[in-house]
């Protein structure tokens, strides 16, 4: 998977509210039928965070599980991508013939 796509699923999973990793890859593995491996699930989260499009909730990590939420900017990206792929989609399935669910 790309570093992209695990970013996107990242952010599409944190839409619905905050989340620790473990949660976070559950949702993933809820809407994708499989789960990012370790590098991809932090890696993304880091370059996320680093970007401000998530952030952490608090500071303290409480039993190994660090809570973080998706800011504003992570949400005006996300809506940005998101209308990007339904354009993207519906120009291919129109090409294809096929009727958009």
């Amino acid at each position: 998977m790309h570093s992209n796509d695990a970013q996107m699923l990242v952010l599409t999973v944190l839409a619905g509210g905050p989340l620790h990793g473990y949660a976070i890859n559950t949702a993933i593995e809820e809407l994708t039928g499989s789960r990012l491996g370790p590098g991809s699930l932090y890696g993304a989260l880091a370059r996320l965070e680093a970007r401000e499009l998530i952030r952490a909730v608090d500071q303290e990590v409480t039993d190994r599980h660090r809570t973080v939420v998706i800011t504003d900017a992570g949400r005006d990206q996300l809506s940005a991508e998101l209308r990007q792929m339904a354009r993207v989609s519906a120009a291919g399935l129109r090409a294809l013939g096929v009727a958009p669910a």
